[in-house]
């Protein structure tokens, strides 16, 4: 595995200068000597980041035919020319599908006639000429399906500019809008309601375009003052109400608009009410409201649109400290809830004409599901996407009546994928007080030796999030290596309901740390692994975790992946500027207040490094994220590369051109795993050394 072409070796990792900052708050001051790195405009921060990816291309470089080989795998298993399930809205069939070569979707049409052509609405590929990034946010047909609007982003830091099409003439109108987070038709297709961000990236004004008035400037209809709470906007299924819902961690309350009345003023439903939440959608004479206001798994009750006031209110379905009701889709005749009961997702099917009520079995113990595109209101018909750790994504049509189901597609996994070479299973492990928490596992059977093997864990555990157990066909080139794949369902998430998610944020945020390393304890306790063979992974809020469970017990690890990580939770929770700052005060508490300061600053992971030994560990990060900025991973490893006491790699690798979720070209995604991947396999000494070199040698 060499590189063929002569490349100048770098002396060793780069070491970030230290230039002491003084940080004050609240009458605290403490030092960040790497706060520099926060300068994104100053040249020198540019070219740290192009050193350190110069050093993990250095390092990473024996491995750059492995990397390929993993590559080729992960493409050899996709249909690269493929085609989605076409939905139908108002007079069309929609869908998007790929080609062999290009990165993006081409998203398409047909008329609902026999025989009718295919009509292009609107291909990605096209827009994404000469740029490095491509993100689509809003796609959204207007109701008579002549109009598109439809939002991009060219940089990864979510910086969305609306734009309109007309369909049929494959023109673009004149009219275009920045900023842009969320966006709803009015039922003559003549009024676009959009609501635009702050400088903080908080989605906070409202505003109504019309689309036959020129040049005018167009009306804010409301502002959200409150810093805590976001806005969006949306069309409902029935097509009667626009929906304005304001919205923070804890509370809600919502606008509502009759969409036949688009130059009409919203009305109120309900007041917000601290630590409230309600959402509303829409049936013929009826609001269909899930609210928290008895419980916190959430109620499902009616209201008479012509007086929604809570006097009037019917409950439909009671709260269940079992049950969380976490969203409800409503159709003409019938209901589906989407419902989590014992850590599992289930979709609950109620008859709102006839009455009753029945679960969509399901065939594994352990699954993931979640509807699909479901346009159309007068249907008997649900559609839903399936899959588990061994069953590809399936995408079905159910009906709501007869209980029948007819599956559409399946995710082709090309190669001979057979589901039979593996096994999934769920079992238990206790946190430090107690708690039971589940474990999904996956691996292939003919590999599985009953003993100690290589493993790579990973976890989640924020904003109420469930890391449910999906399928992933790139995760085979880890399966067919013999690693076991692991997820932990610590608190924090929402796998058992809002009582999950309320035990690991705030206060109790160091129980998400907790249940982790419990997990790590016990499968290595009961002999599914050991610390010689764990990896552990996570991105984003997952990030924050692999960095604090790395201060509490590196010695229980192989290695870490961090991805796009959460790390300098301090310095970013105290600067009300950043994007999500003050929004997520009802996720980590607000620092402002003694108690949550020093709480914040006990766990996160930039504060709490050490001059020990920690695992070999690859941090990734990108230049334009809005969600953790690319300092954060930076300034960690900058801290890090001066504290830590051993020679195990630690590599820092920053996508310059992208935003959180990496890459936005399918290709070149891949590419990044592969790279991932590569890595994992290295530290579990599942990849071929060189001619008289060991991988483990290198630094």
């Amino acid at each position: 595995m060499t590189d063929p072409v002569p490349t100048p070796s770098l002396p060793g990792p780069p070491r970030a200068r230290r230039i002491p900052h003084e940080v004050r708050f609240q009458g605290r001051q403490w030092t960040d000597e790497y706060f520099w790195l926060r300068e994104r405009d100053d040249p020198r921060v540019r070219a740290h980041l192009e050193s350190e990816n110069a050093w993990t291309d250095q390092v990473m470089r024996p491995l750059e035919s492995f990397q390929r080989q993993l590559y080729e795998e992960m493409l050899s298993r996709i249909k690269e020319t493929d085609q989605d399930v076409p939905y139908r809205e108002g007079a069309f069939d929609y869908y998007h599908r790929t080609e062999a070569g290009l990165e993006y979707p081409i998203f398409c049409r047909r008329a609902l006639q026999p025989g009718s052509p295919e009509q292009v609405v609107l291909d990605l590929n096209e827009l994404a000429v000469d740029q490095e990034y491509l993100g689509l946010g809003a796609y959204d047909p207007s109701p008579d399906g002549r109009l598109l609007a439809y939002s991009v982003d060219f940089t990864g830091f979510r910086d969305y500019t609306l734009f309109f099409k007309d369909i049929a003439a494959s023109s673009l109108l004149p009219q275009t809008r920045d900023g842009v987070r969320s966006i709803a038709w009015s039922l003559d297709a003549g009024v676009l309601f959009y609501v635009t961000e702050d400088e903080a990236k908080r989605a906070n004004r409202l505003w109504r375009h019309r689309l036959d008035v020129g040049g005018a400037p167009d009306e804010m209809l409301f502002e959200e003052r409150d810093e805590r709470f976001s806005l969006g906007v949306q069309l409902c299924r029935s097509h009667g109400y626009v929906i304005l819902t304001s919205y923070s961690a804890t509370t809600s309350e919502t606008q509502v608009l009759p969409a036949d009345t688009p130059l009409a003023a919203f009305s109120l439903l309900l007041e917000r009410r601290a630590g409230v939440e309600y959402y509303v959608d829409h049936r013929p004479g009826l609001f269909y409201i899930l609210t928290n206001d008895l419980g916190r798994n959430f109620r499902l009750v009616t209201a008479p649109t012509a007086d929604p006031a809570q006097a009037n209110w019917t409950e439909l379905v009671p709260h269940s400290e079992e049950i969380m009701l976490e969203a409800a889709d409503l159709f003409a005749r019938k209901a589906v809830l989407h419902q989590r009961c014992g850590g599992l997702p289930q979709l609950r099917v109620l008859d709102l004409a006839l009455g009753g009520e029945h679960l969509i079995s399901l065939p594994e113990p352990t699954y993931a599901i979640g509807g699909d595109a479901n346009a159309q209101f007068d249907t008997d018909t649900f559609r839903f996407r399936y899959e588990s750790l061994v069953t590809p994504e399936a995408v079905f049509d159910y009906d709501l009546g007869t209980r029948e189901r007819r599956c559409l597609k399946r995710q082709e996994v090309l190669g001979g994928y057979d589901p039979a070479r593996y096994e999934s299973a769920r079992l238990e492990a206790r946190a430090e007080d107690g708690t039971a928490i589940a474990v999904s596992l996956v691996w292939a059977r003919a590999l599985r030796t009953g003993g100690s093997q290589p493993m790579l864990l990973s976890g989640y555990g924020a904003y109420g999030f469930a890391l449910d157990p999906e399928f992933s066909s790139t995760r085979l080139s880890l399966l067919d290596r013999g690693v076991v794949f692991a997820i932990a369902h610590v608190r924090g998430g929402g796998e058992m309901g809002k009582r999950w998610h309320e035990q690991g944020r705030l206060l109790a945020k160091r129980n998400t740390f907790s249940d982790f390393i419990g997990v790590a304890e016990h499968l290595i306790a009961t002999g599914w692994t050991d610390a010689a063979q764990l990896v552990i992974e996570g991105g984003s809020a997952g990030g924050l975790l692999v960095g604090a469970v790395l201060n509490a017990r590196p010695d229980l690890f192989r290695a870490a992946v961090a991805q796009v990580p959460f790390m300098d939770v301090v310095n970013t929770m105290i600067d009300s500027t950043l994007p999500l700052t003050t929004g997520e005060y009802e996720e980590w508490g607000n620092p402002a207040e003694a108690t949550y300061f020093e709480y914040i600053r006990s766990y996160s992971p930039y504060d709490n490094l050490l001059a020990r030994a920690y695992p070999a560990l690859l941090v990734e990060a990108s230049l334009n994220d809005s969600q953790v900025m690319y300092w954060e991973p930076a300034k960690y490893v900058a801290r890090l590369r001066a504290l830590k006491t051993d020679d195990h790699p630690l590599l820092l690798r920053t996508n310059l051109g992208a935003g959180h979720g990496g890459a936005s070209g399918r290709y070149e995604y891949l590419r990044e795993i592969a790279f991932t991947q590569a890595f994992i396999l290295w530290q579990l000494g599942l990849v071929p050394a060189l001619p008289g070199q060991t991988h483990e040698a290198v630094p």
